[in-house]
Order: C-alpha cells, then sequence, then structure tokens
C-alpha cells in the first residue's frame, strides 16, 4: 500500500473541496446571512489540511488498483465528513449526524433528507446541498483528472474506482482528456437546463440548484413540495434533463463525434428509453382515474418514472397514493437505475441486459452443451473479467440490500418502509414508500439506522467494491 501517495491525493481532494465551499460562503455574501461565514472557515481549515497533506510530493507515485479503490472511499468520506461541518456551525442542522447525513446524501446524489422544512434553510446552505450533488454527480476525481495530473497512468484506477458501470473504458487515449470531455458535456448539460428554466419563468438561484439536482441526479429540493408547486412547464423541462442524464455519456460524445450509427448502436442506451417508455405508458394508465386530465395524468407518469429510473428523486405528486401496479413498477425502476457511464444510480442497465444474456446463454447451453456462445454487448464480445464482475456485484448487492434491511427493522416500522428505504439508499434513489414517501423525510430513523442508511448510500454511489474492499483487513497490509 502507497500510504505516502494515499494521503497525498486525500489533501488534494481538501484543497478542491476547499475551493467548492467558497461558492456557498460566496451566496451567503450575496443574500447578506450570516450562515455563510461557517462554510468560509471550513474552506479555510480544508484548505490548511489539505497543504500540510500535500507539502510534500510521495516519491513514488504508483497507484495500483487496490490503492485506486481505497483512495477512492476514503475521499468521499472525508469529503463528507469535512462538508456536514458547516451547517453544524450555522445552526441550519444542529445534530451532527443529522448534518452528515444530509452531506452524504448530497454527494452520494441520493436526496434522500432528515429535514422536516426545507425552506428553513438559508440559500447557503440550500446551494450547498445542492451543490454536492453536482460535485458528486459525475465525480470528484473526474473533475481534478480533467485541471491537475496526478500521476500518469494510474489515474484510470481511480476512474475505474470511481465511475459507475460495470467496466469503464476511455472515451479517447488520454485519462485526462476522457476527463475534460465528460466534464465539458456535465457542464453543457447543466447550463442548458440553467437557461430553459430561467426562460420558462423560473428564479435563477431555484434555476441552478434544480438543475444541480437534476443532471447530477441528486434530487434535493429547495421547496417542501419538491418540484410540484412549479408550472408544468417547468416539469416537463426538469423530466427531460432528468432522462438525459440518465444516459450513457458515451452516447453523447458519439454524437459530438458525429458517429451517429455508433450512438445508437449503444443497447443500453435503446433498452433505457424502452423501460421509460413502457413503464410510463402503463402507469398513466394505471393512474388515469387519479388525475382530471389525460395530459396531466401522462406528465406526472414521465416525470416520476424518469425521477426514480434515473435516481435523482424529485417529486411532482404523491406516488404513495398510486394503485399497486404502479408502486412496483416504480420499486422495480428503483433496482434497475440509468445507463453505466451516466450520473444515475441504481444496478444499471447494462448490468442487467448482461445478466439476461448470461441467462439466455446457459439456458441455451443446458439444451445444447456442445454450442458456442459469446456474450456479445454493441457488437463486442463481453470479457470474462466483465462477466466474473457483474455476478459478483449483483451478489453482494443483495446481500448488502438484505442486511441492511434486517438492520433498520430495529426501528420498528413497517417492512415496506424499512425495504424501501434501504433500497433507495443503496440505488441512490432518495424517497421510498409510506413512512419514507416523497412527502416525507428520513428523521425518523434512530441514529444507528443513519449509519447503516448512510452506509448503504456510499456503496451505493461507489458501486460496492471501493467501500467493500476498505473494510478488508488484508487491504491495509503493505504486501
Amino acid at each position: 500500500m502507497n500510504y505516502s501517495m494515499v494521503l497525498y491525493i486525500l489533501g488534494q481532494i481538501l484543497k478542491f473541496e476547499s475551493a467548492f465551499l467558497m461558492l456557498p460562503a460566496l451566496v451567503g455574501l450575496l443574500y447578506r446571512e450570516r450562515e455563510g461565514v461557517p462554510f468560509l472557515l471550513v474552506a479555510v481549515l480544508c484548505l490548511l489540511f489539505g497543504l500540510f497533506l500535500t507539502r510534500k510530493r510521495p516519491a513514488s507515485s504508483t497507484l495500483y488498483t487496490r490503492e485506486g479503490f481505497v483512495t477512492v472511499a476514503l475521499s468521499w468520506i472525508i469529503m463528507s465528513i469535512f462538508g456536514a461541518i458547516p451547517f453544524v456551525l450555522s445552526g441550519d442542522i444542529p445534530s451532527y449526524v443529522d448534518a452528515l447525513f444530509e452531506t452524504i446524501s448530497g454527494f452520494t446524489t441520493t436526496g434522500a433528507s432528515i429535514l422536516t422544512d426545507v425552506e428553513a434553510l438559508s440559500h447557503a446552505s440550500l446551494f450547498w446541498r445542492s451543490f454536492t450533488h453536482w460535485i458528486g454527480g459525475m465525480g470528484v476525481f473526474v473533475f481534478i483528472m480533467a485541471i491537475l495530473p496526478l500521476m500518469g497512468g494510474s489515474t484510470m484506477n481511480l476512474m475505474k474506482a470511481e465511475s459507475p458501470g460495470p467496466s469503464v473504458s476511455k472515451l479517447v487515449p488520454h485519462v485526462k482528456d476522457t476527463a475534460k470531455i465528460l466534464y465539458g458535456i456535465y457542464i453543457a448539460i447543466t447550463l442548458c437546463e440553467v437557461l430553459l428554466l430561467c426562460a420558462f419563468g423560473m428564479p435563477l438561484f431555484d434555476s441552478l440548484t434544480t438543475s444541480f439536482g437534476t443532471t447530477g441526479t441528486g434530487g434535493f429540493g429547495i421547496k417542501n413540495d419538491s418540484i410540484a408547486g412549479y408550472s408544468p412547464a417547468l416539469q416537463i423541462i426538469v423530466t427531460v434533463f432528468m432522462i438525459l442524464s440518465g444516459v450513457n455519456y458515451t452516447f453523447y460524445f458519439c454524437l459530438l463525434s458525429r458517429r451517429i450509427k455508433d450512438a445508437f448502436r449503444i443497447e443500453e442506451v435503446r433498452w433505457y428509453f424502452c423501460i421509460i417508455l413502457v413503464s410510463a405508458g402503463v402507469i398513466a394508465y394505471n393512474t388515469s382515474s387519479l388525475y382530471p386530465t389525460t395530459s396531466e395524468t401522462v406528465r406526472h407518469a414521465f416525470f416520476q418514472v424518469g425521477s426514480i429510473i434515473t435516481t435523482t428523486g424529485y417529486a411532482t405528486t404523491d406516488f404513495n397514493l398510486w394503485p399497486p401496479m404502479s408502486q412496483t413498477i416504480l420499486v422495480i425502476l428503483m433496482f434497475i437505475g440509468a445507463c453505466a457511464g451516466s450520473t444515475g444510480g441504481g444496478m444499471k442497465v447494462s448490468r442487467l441486459v448482461i445478466l439476461f444474456k448470461t441467462i439466455r446463454k446457459e439456458l441455451s447451453l443446458i439444451i445444447h452443451p456442445r454450442e458456442i456462445r459469446k456474450i456479445r454487448m454493441d457488437g463486442h464480445v463481453v470479457e470474462h473479467a466483465t462477466l466474473r464482475s457483474t455476478n459478483v456485484f449483483l451478489v453482494i448487492y443483495f446481500v448488502i440490500l438484505l442486511i441492511s434491511t434486517l438492520l433498520v427493522s430495529v426501528d420498528e416500522f413497517d417492512f415496506t418502509t424499512n425495504f424501501t428505504a434501504v433500497a433507495s439508499m443503496l440505488n441512490n434513489i432518495g424517497p421510498g414508500l409510506n413512512l419514507v414517501g416523497p412527502t416525507q423525510n428520513f428523521s425518523i430513523f434512530s441514529v444507528f439506522s443513519k449509519f447503516v442508511l448512510m452506509f448503504d448510500m456510499l456503496a451505493g454511489r461507489l458501486e460496492l467494491f471501493p467501500l467493500m474492499i476498505l473494510l478488508m483487513p488484508s487491504t491495509w497490509r503493505k504486501k
């Protein structure tokens, strides 16, 4: 384990977090709020720690897979620990455990909140909550790699640990250039949404915070009713951008490279849009009696399907009141999630496509034992390492899901509440059903259960493996 390099990168992370914290401090200054001062103080604290850890560059800058996974896991934990402090110092969230829950929920783009009155928060805190979504959506390491050359070729191990999906590949030969392209697309989508929301009457502050939550697929609203209070036109814009944010960014890169055919050959993207259309259609039919007009029914159906499958978590209606079939579809979409290589969470459409192709192959081999069949995605053979990783991921995923559901049951809430709470945390969605529905929050859980849910949020955002490796004793041995 290259401890010196791990600490050096953690120092770089803290310096970047210091810069990020200056933005809510500036917002506090613009709105003349004293709550902006704690963000400034913590920014200075992060900078001091960061300078101390990076005062000397390590002799060896090599990062192997183990160091990459450990560094990413520790970075997200440390960012959350420091990012929670301003909430406590400002008095917006007096309890540090609650502030940590809110911050982890922000960085992991989960959007689950312990707040009973969001609108009581200062503008500085509201901005920071939403901005953590934007930071965590694409990933802080992708951002840093787009700016700093940390350690040459070893950066790929950091990208593999932080980027969602069964496999990670470079869009162009150099990792730094790939990171720049990803963030360029990310920023462009964000700016487009901000401009459209402003053009249709949403205030600039609301547009910024809503866009951070949409493109980061986070879902922290700045209103107690989430997005329900905004006009239908604004809800439609948010719906479109939620769905676009759940698309594999390789699709956009192909479009920008004028490789239109390659873009639409991506199976995952085709399945993603098919799932959305079918799910929204069934829900619209199933909930038609709940709304006065067909257009309103379709709007709510597409919004909630887009919100849940992309794991954004915004709401325009209380789907706790929907019929069981519609609720069941939403729960299924929780697990499916968005595309790999997007900012969305969940198991990812690509993993499920690979899983079903694997099942089909095994069934075919029972009938035709001598048959040689390769599993292909987008015309390419899926490597054995990817298949093995997908299978292991699914096993770990369901083990964590079941154990976490058991652990939070100590609070003695009903099964639907416990199960959907854990499912929404592990898939980085936000709202669940019953007591954790779209009009409720997670303040009802005990401190113990909140720590379990915080672990689930981090595990879900980091695709399980980095956090699991962090807990293995053998990880910390030198050899």
